[in-house]
């Protein structure tokens, strides 16, 4: 039996709270593995009672505590907390949130968690509170003492995975960050992942181009010739699956998505705007390479709508789903 799942609970002033508490509420429904939030009992209770939603909270003082609190209760670890003023974030909600996060990593780095689910944050509240890090997944990968690019964010819903390849960076920087030896590393690590966490023994991964027309044969750019088809062959000669350089806007198609487990984009719009447009309220955030498992709904704080009960919670429950079943084939793994 595996350890039960860590929670962050993001920023306390966005939609994280309740979309946590309704999952907790739709756990029976959706066969939820049992999990625990950190910090924010009161937060959590004030979300649900906003969100019509009858959501016991119970204190842990032990993530061992969890499944047996889980089938009556949701079980959050720890007392820190903060006022609940949705869609009004402030330093003292960032400070919850980087605390909550920080604890719940470090439950699952130590294996009294079997994977760590993030909230959505706010990073410019966070970096008020010393948050240094363009986003979670770079901050994950230095707390578990990788260099950065071994740390990949794919994205991941029914319709589609897509793993962009340069992500947190202006478009202009896109040409110049792209090189063989990342779109290699970073292909390896994404079929390594696709075996392991999700159980597809010989993993097809697609290539986009990064200019219209993949280039056009040289028209529209030098990258596709010069940096994007001698990885594609090296990875071949390696014995990966992998085709490419393909044309962005026909990779996603409906006939095409059938031809890949894995579309691997050159920068962050082209891998996201495809996943939003056909899986945004399933889609999950997964970054592969880590000694732990991590996802996340692939949606930010939503501080228009917070507390106004409309908030959809398919994607914090996808991403509970996907951590739970990750989780499960590591154990059976070894």
């Amino acid at each position: 039996m595996t350890a039960p799942l860590a929670v962050s609970i993001g920023d306390p002033a966005g939609i994280g709270p309740e979309i946590i508490a309704e999952s907790w509420a739709r756990r029976r429904e959706y066969g939820l593995a049992p999990f625990f939030v950190v910090g924010g009992g009161g937060v959590l209770k004030a979300a649900a009672k906003a969100r019509g939603l009858s959501v016991p909270v119970e204190p842990i003082a032990s993530p061992a505590e969890a499944e047996t609190v889980f089938s009556d209760a949701l079980p959050v670890l720890g007392q820190e907390d903060s006022a609940y003023a949705p869609g009004q974030p402030e330093p003292s909600g960032a400070a919850l949130a980087l605390h909550s996060l920080a604890e719940a990593t470090r439950c699952a780095l130590l294996e009294s968690a079997s994977a760590l689910v993030t909230a959505p944050i706010a990073k410019a509240q966070l970096a008020q509170v010393g948050f240094e890090y363009p986003g979670q997944t770079e901050f994950l990968a230095d707390v578990c003492g990788l260099e950065q690019e071994d740390a990949v964010m794919m994205l991941a819903g029914p319709s589609l995975r897509a793993v962009p390849l340069t992500v947190h960076c202006a478009l202009s920087e896109v040409p110049g960050r792209l090189s063989q030896d990342l779109i290699e590393h970073r292909a390896r690590i994404v079929s390594r992942a696709l075996r392991r966490d999700f159980g597809i023994d010989a993993p097809r991964l697609a290539v986009c181009g990064l200019n219209p027309h993949a280039g056009e044969g040289g028209r529209f750019g030098d990258e596709e010739a010069r940096i994007i088809t001698p990885a594609i062959e090296a990875l071949q000669a390696e014995g990966l699956a992998v085709t490419g350089p393909h044309p962005a806007d026909a990779l996603f198609t409906p006939r095409a998505r059938q031809t890949y487990d894995a579309a691997l984009a050159m920068y962050h719009d082209q891998a996201l705007v495809p996943l939003k447009a056909l899986d945004f309220d399933e889609g999950v955030n997964v970054t592969l390479g880590l000694p732990i498992v991590r996802t996340s709904p692939d949606h930010g704080t939503a501080f228009d709508i917070a507390g106004k009960g409309v908030a959809d919670p398919g994607a914090m429950i996808a991403a509970l789903r996907m951590a739970g079943e990750m989780a499960a084939r590591r154990a059976s793994h070894g």
